[in-house]
């Protein structure tokens, strides 16, 4: 089981890194295949589309077929989507590629979380989830200063194939190596819509629709376009800023879930670090401090406060039942993705209607203006949510 589990957890490490690299190659896909910022908007956009799309597919072979054969089949799929990247001459193989890596992905995180789900208390699903996600994040880091390095030192094609290969050999693995929980008797024990019809879930779904969008999006897109064109990073630089909040997001999944248990609690945890994360973005949607290190400290900030996706999932899991749990989790899931996906295709055309400014930082200040605005919308919402138990 714990082979399988660490097979798990470094497929999530591609993730990760599928979901983030863009930001890096962003200026080198604008100069070679012609893409603009909004098609490379869109180009991530169709990844938590496909992404989300497939959750509840996802859900209902796991609870029929198991984590293990669903995770390795997609896997080979993200393999092919890589290789069609690497292959890329132009934006639309751009998107392609990118919509079917994020099928590729979509069971990946889910497998360990059902996993724990089925094999471990309540009490520890959220740490666990938070470990995973925690290590995972090092795709994160992956896709930025080392992905810089390697582009300048083989090309940024050869870099993906390498990515291909590896994708393709863990999808090998996982079909070795995971093992399957015990099945348990699913029919008639409910449907993804009887878990959405317990309305203590509601503003729990309502805090996963934002808490993951703001996060995700800077860190995978926005922070190179940003660093580029408002304060002159090249690629390198682009990098290390894209490291820098990729860190971010490896401490804060890794801390929150713990301080969470020790104070008891899962909501006001999860509350409080988005209301930082509101701050953060607001800060950078108003440019109330100057200069591109102040800059960076936010955008970290936001990545370290913006880490609550697994205590979101955690709070939510308390209300699923186990013979459901397959299609509850993946349904929690596509709720945290598929805003991903629309917020890209919305920052997206927002940029590109305000790209002729005379201030290059104009069109970013209506991306960050988007992300504070919904996510503190989600924020109250998620205010009226029944307490849960770390």
């Amino acid at each position: 089981m714990r082979v399988g589990i660490a097979t798990l957890i470094f497929s999530y490490v591609l993730s990760q890194f599928y979901r983030a690299f863009l930001a890096v190659l962003t200026p080198i896909l604008e100069l070679e295949l012609g893409a603009s910022k909004q098609d490379l908007a869109a180009a991530s956009g169709w990844w938590f589309i496909a992404f989300a799309a497939l959750q509840l597919p996802v859900g209902t072979a796991f609870d029929k077929f198991g984590p293990r054969r669903t995770t390795a089949a997609c896997l080979a799929l993200a393999a092919i989507g890589a290789a069609t990247f690497a292959t890329a001459t132009g934006p639309l193989q751009i998107k392609i590629a990118m919509a079917l890596i994020g099928a590729g992905c979509a069971p990946i995180l889910m497998a360990s979380y059902f996993i724990f789900a089925r094999q471990f208390s309540p009490a520890l699903f959220g740490t666990l989830a938070g470990i995973t996600v925690g290590i995972g994040s090092m795709g994160d880091i992956l896709g930025s200063l080392p992905l810089a390095m390697l582009a300048e030192a083989f090309g940024w094609r050869s870099a993906i194939w390498g990515m291909a290969a590896v994708t393709a050999v863990v999808a090998l693995c996982t079909l070795i190596l995971v093992q399957d929980p015990e099945r348990l008797e699913t029919k008639g024990a409910g449907s993804v819509w009887s878990v959405l019809a317990m309305p203590q879930l509601w503003p729990v779904l309502a805090m996963m629709l934002v808490c993951y969008a703001a996060p995700s999006a800077l860190r995978g897109l926005w922070l190179g376009p940003y660093f580029h064109d408002v304060w002159g990073f090249d690629r390198v630089e682009v990098g290390w800023a894209g490291m820098a909040m990729g860190l971010g997001l490896v401490v804060g999944s890794l801390v929150i879930g713990p301080i969470g248990r020790a104070l008891g609690t899962i909501k006001w945890v999860v509350f409080g670090s988005n209301l930082i994360l509101v701050l953060a973005v607001t800060a950078l949607w108003l440019r109330i401090f100057d200069g591109a290190t102040a800059q960076l400290v936010l955008f970290v900030a936001a990545g370290v406060f913006g880490s609550t996706f697994p205590m979101v999932t955690a709070h939510a899991r308390g209300f699923i039942p186990p013979a459901v749990m397959g299609r509850g989790v993946t349904l929690v899931n596509l709720c945290g993705i598929l805003p991903v996906g629309i917020a890209q295709q919305v920052t997206g055309r927002l940029h590109a209607g305000l790209e002729g400014a005379a201030d290059p930082a104009t069109p970013f200040t209506a991306v960050f203006g988007y992300f504070a605005l919904t996510t503190a919308v989600g924020l109250a919402i998620y205010l009226i949510s029944t307490e849960r138990k770390a």
